[in-house]
């Protein structure tokens, strides 16, 4: 999700909702992706580097720190929507070899006819469920998973357990990154619950969110970093500081701090995540 203004695009059906396509006409090759009334992306094709939602300058941040800059990654993208992440890994990180699963296999035909992906760019884009996605999959593969899936405006319950987390987990290489872009508001259960789970499987954990959000004043996303090696956490909160949208990183004590008393998520205990309040966009 991420603040963006109205203008007139193409409208579709697709398997999972209502597809709307809304070029900006002050800006060419500027598109925003609208999921039943809720942004999710926003694409520019001249320069896939211009990131304008906040969340995904976030999720960028952790691309940028995951290795020296240019380095080529091997990366899973659970969750498509626009192919914009994709995008700017194959811009900033030529060469990387990308993998996209997204559900919906008549958005992924839309944003492909009328967003064309880079021609040399290695990215394959296979329409199906996530989770069974990850769980289809064998061996430590990526280096980078990157989880940005959204069933309208709410993380999907079978997408934030234990279960789900450990079958991600197993894909990654030693060193491998996970990252997840979730919404929250007042409290941040559903994101102290995400730290809670992903603190069984990796030793470092951070997070990133703008300071209202963590106050509980403003419903609005956060971004989840981990892995088995350390993180490299002053440069995503030097990303984060600089923002237009400044974000606030908390790790280590923190941290524990935040998610004092947030207790593991199971496939028996997972919900989605909240809704947004109906006035947010």
């Amino acid at each position: 999700m991420g603040r963006q203004k109205r203008i007139a695009g193409i409208v579709e059906q697709t398997d999972g909702g209502v597809a709307e396509l809304r070029s900006d006409d002050g800006r060419p090759g500027r598109w925003t992706l609208l999921i039943d009334g809720y942004p999710q992306s926003a694409v520019d094709i001249a320069d896939p580097r211009r990131l304008d939602f906040e969340y995904m300058r976030r999720l960028a941040s952790i691309v940028d720190g995951v290795a020296q800059p240019g380095v080529p990654l091997s990366v899973l993208h659970l969750g498509g929507g626009a192919l914009t992440m994709a995008r700017y890994v194959a811009a900033t990180r030529p060469g990387s070899s990308q993998r996209v699963v997204e559900l919906d296999a008549a958005l992924i035909a839309l944003v492909r006819r009328v967003l064309p992906l880079p021609r040399n760019a290695d990215i394959r884009v296979r329409a199906m469920d996530a989770r069974a996605a990850v769980e289809s999959m064998s061996g430590a593969r990526f280096d980078l998973v990157i989880a940005d899936v959204y069933r309208g405006a709410r993380v999907p319950a079978h997408l934030a357990s234990l279960e789900f987390l450990t079958a991600a987990a197993g894909l990654l290489r030693p060193g491998g990154v996970y990252a997840a872009n979730l919404a929250d508001g007042a409290g941040l259960a559903f994101a102290r619950g995400q730290v809670a789970t992903l603190r069984k499987l990796y030793a470092d954990v951070c997070l990133l969110a703008e300071p209202a959000v963590l106050r509980g004043r403003r419903f609005g996303n956060v971004i989840l970093a981990a892995s088995a090696v350390p993180l490299p956490v002053s440069g995503f909160a030097r990303a984060g500081a600089a923002d237009p949208f400044p974000a606030r990183l908390v790790h280590g004590g923190d941290l524990d701090r935040l998610v004092a008393g947030a207790r593991v998520v199971t496939d028996a205990t997972a919900t989605e995540s909240p809704a947004p309040p109906p006035d947010l966009f």
